[in-house]
């Protein structure tokens, strides 16, 4: 998500944030302009550029605007694209959310027996219900009393003709920032965004926290009670990038500190490292220094082909994966390759990356994961929802060597993980282990109620 509150130019300075986010999801993009009196939208499936490559920013005036990526786990359609614009008689209000509503059913179900219509399958027009359910017009009071009935983790951008809003979960699982690009404020779910346009860091949005902007200024109230904080520890692993900072924390130091932690506690004899582009090369880099082996560029990525983790089916993962990397044959050639890479979730590129490298003659494959097995779904808004998907969930370590066809491999430890990224021992820190712990910090049975601190 990326927004701008009091800018002449907000629609074309979004266009460019979204540019910056476009790693976080690849199947449909969107903006909503405010020009103090109106709203108008802009939303299509498919990549920023493709989605605004046509669009004549001129007939788009106005001095705010959210913007949205969409990462579907199914099927993507123009109508599930965000932000969502919803028009009635009192006012009109963009929304636009990352992460997941875990009881969006329940409540939507509750909501049709009230009378309410739904036209989109998106969590967040459950929330757009909810916060109407409660008045006319919608206010910080309707929006906070909406939010206590949600269960999950999420960060949500909301815009009026008039005013901004922002909001946090109260365990911070999903990243938000905020800067300042002049006398304007900038939302974005990570800082890469804040460099790209110029802008400067302002601070976090905390846990639990509505912020409301508009040409007063900022203010921040509190909706829920702040825990915690639970930062998505994938985040760290795989999904933002490596010039973005997270609760304070680098990603790409954060990543390095993986690989030196695996060094230690899975060295291995070898001639050369190397990392699968582009997420794992921080912590090859760490690997290698730590071990005293050569980092060697011996796979590289083609930039033109998207990343195969958040494609929508395994068949596309795997084409996606052939087109995308290869291997340096001049590098690995009679070499004993220790292959970094920054997680398995289904092992489609481990598999095909290890096969590669041999093919291409290296003598051995010892495969080392900056990051612990990943065993249990997440319920937090990424794609890994059941655990048959899973491959750590279905095989041992042994097991798993076997199926991807390397000589070794091991994985970084929970405890390896946590020293890497978790710098002091305060509320504000503090990441999400769940998919490879089964540690839930929420947990919803599906009865209205939650379950925290565990399973």
């Amino acid at each position: 998500m990326f927004g701008i509150w009091g800018h002449e130019k907000a629609l074309e300075i979004t266009y460019y944030g979204l540019h910056a986010l476009q790693h976080r999801a690849q199947d449909g993009a969107g903006v909503v302009v405010s020009d103090g009196e109106t709203l108008r939208a802009h939303k299509d499936v498919g990549l920023v550029n493709d989605v605004f490559k046509q669009m004549d920013f001129s007939k788009f005036p106005g001095r705010a605007a959210i913007g949205h990526l969409r990462y579907g786990k199914h099927q993507v359609t123009a109508a599930n694209i965000e932000p969502l614009l919803f028009h009635s008689q009192t006012d009109s209000v963009a929304m636009a959310l990352n992460g997941s509503v875990m009881n969006a059913y329940d409540l939507q179900g509750k909501l049709e027996e009230a009378g309410s219509i739904f036209q989109t399958s998106a969590d967040t027009e459950v929330i757009a219900h909810l916060m109407k359910r409660t008045g006319n017009v919608i206010t910080t009071e309707s929006i906070k009393n909406a939010l206590l009935d949600v269960v999950g983790a999420y960060a949500l951008l909301m815009l009026k003709e008039d005013r901004m809003y922002v909001a946090l979960g109260p365990h911070g699982i999903r990243p938000l920032s905020i800067g300042k690009l002049g006398d304007a404020y900038v939302v974005t779910s990570e800082t890469c965004a804040l460099d790209l346009i110029g802008a400067v860091f302002e601070r976090e949005v905390k846990p639990g926290e509505l912020i409301t902007i508009s040409d007063k200024g900022m203010e921040i109230e509190r909706f829920e009670i702040r825990g915690s904080r639970k930062l998505c520890a994938m985040e760290y692993v795989y999904l933002s990038r490596p010039d973005s900072d997270l609760n304070h924390i680098n990603v790409h130091a954060s990543r390095k500190r993986m690989g030196i932690e695996l060094a230690h506690e899975a060295p291995t004899e070898a001639d050369v490292v190397t990392g699968v582009p582009d997420s794992s090369i921080s912590s090859a880099i760490g690997y290698a220094e730590a071990s005293g082996l050569p980092y060697e560029m011996g796979v590289i990525k083609n930039r033109y082909v998207g990343r195969t983790f958040i494609k929508p089916t395994q068949e596309l993962r795997e084409q996606g994966v052939k087109l995308k990397l290869s291997p340096v044959r001049g590098i690995v050639r009679g070499k004993r390759v220790v292959l970094i890479d920054d997680s398995i979730v289904r092992g489609t590129t481990s598999k095909r990356i290890v096969r590669m490298i041999k093919e291409a003659g290296a003598k051995e494959v010892h495969v080392r994961i900056a990051s612990p097995p990943i065993k249990h779904p997440c319920f937090y808004g990424i794609d890994m929802s059941t655990e048959k998907e899973l491959m750590a969930a279905r095989f041992s370590e042994d097991k798993i060597c076997e199926q991807i066809g390397a000589d070794s491999i091991a994985f970084l430890s929970t405890d390896g993980l946590k020293r890497a990224i978790v710098r002091e021992r305060t509320l504000d820190q503090g990441i999400c282990t769940a998919c490879m712990t089964g540690d839930y910090p929420i947990r919803y049975d599906n009865k209205m109620s939650v379950t925290e601190g565990g399973r």
